[in-house]
C-alpha cells in the first residue's frame, strides 16, 4: 500500500486532535525552555500535559478490545507509562524508577510495531549502535546501573529496529503513518542517548532543549501511527485468509 493521501488531507484529519499538544508543548518551553526546571509538582504536571495530550489522541481514534485496536492498545500502554516515567524523573531520587517505566513503554510499542517483516540486517545495525553507545558509556557506571543501563539500550534499540523495519520504501509497502512511527522511534533514540550522554559522560550543550524537543517529537510521531492502524489490521488478516 503506497501512501496516496495528500499532505493537506492529513493535516484536515488529525490537525484538530493535535491542538492540545501542541500548545501544551508550548506552554512548557514558555515556562521552562531556559532550563529553569525544577522538582516540584508544578513542572511535574506541565512536563506531563503534552503526552496526556497524546493520550486523549490516540483515544479519540477509537479504542476497544477487538485485534483490530491491537496497535492502538499497545501505543496506549506506551504512552501511559511514558507519562509515569516522565514524572518520576522530574526527581533524582527515582531516577531508576523513572528508567524501568521508560523501560515498559518502550517494550509495549515494540510490541505495537510487531516482528514482520523481520529486516535482519537493521536489526544487527542497531546491535552494533547500542553495543557502541553502551561502552561509550560503561566507564561511567556502577553497580546495578550497569546492568539497568545495558537492558535499556537493549529495549530502545529493539524499539526504534521494528519501528524502522515497517517502512518498505522499496516495494510501495508504506504509509504516512508508519513513516511517522518510523521517525518518532529515531527521535526517541536521540532524546534518551541526550540523557544518558549528559548524565554519565559528559556536559552536553541545550540538553535540556535537545531532549524535550526530540522525546515530545518522538512521542507525537509514534502517537499519529495509530491513526490508520486498524485498516493495517484488517489488511493484514485479508491478506493471512486469502
Amino acid at each position: 500500500m503506497s501512501n496516496r493521501t495528500s499532505p493537506k488531507t492529513v493535516v484536515k484529519s488529525v490537525g484538530p486532535y493535535l491542538v492540545p499538544f501542541f500548545k501544551t508543548v508550548a506552554i512548557f518551553f514558555v515556562l521552562f525552555g531556559d532550563d529553569s526546571r525544577d522538582e516540584s509538582i508544578f513542572y511535574c504536571i506541565v512536563k506531563c500535559l503534552p503526552v496526556i495530550s497524546l493520550i486523549v489522541f490516540v483515544l479519540l481514534h477509537g479504542m476497544n478490545l477487538t485485534e483490530y485496536y491491537r496497535y492502538s492498545r499497545r501505543i496506549l500502554i506506551g504512552l501511559i507509562f511514558s507519562c509515569f516515567g516522565d514524572a518520576f524523573l522530574v526527581w533524582p531520587d527515582y531516577f531508576e524508577v523513572g528508567i524501568l517505566m521508560f523501560a515498559i513503554a518502550q517494550f509495549s510499542y515494540a510490541r505495537a510495531f510487531g516482528w514482520r517483516p523481520m529486516k535482519i540486517l537493521h536489526g544487527l545495525g542497531f546491535a552494533a549502535v547500542g553495543a557502541l553507545v553502551y561502552m561509550f558509556l560503561a566507564p561511567a557506571l556502577e553497580g546495578i546501573m550497569l546492568y539497568i543501563v545495558a537492558a535499556y539500550i537493549t529495549l530502545i534499540c529493539t524499539m526504534a529496529w521494528r519501528a524502522v523495519a515497517r517502512v518498505e520504501f522499496y516495494n510501495d509497502l508504506w504509509t504516512w503513518t508508519k513513516l511517522c512511527g518510523c521517525i518518532g522511534s529515531i527521535a526517541f533514540v536521540i532524546s534518551d542517548l541526550t540523557i544518558a550522554i549528559n548524565k554519565f559522560r559528559c556536559p552536553v550543550p541545550f540538553q535540556h532543549q535537545i531532549v524535550m524537543l526530540t522525546y515530545y517529537a518522538a512521542q507525537m510521531g509514534i502517537s499519529l501511527s495509530v491513526v490508520d492502524s486498524p485498516i493495517d489490521e484488517l489488511l493484514e488478516k485479508t491478506l493471512k485468509a486469502s
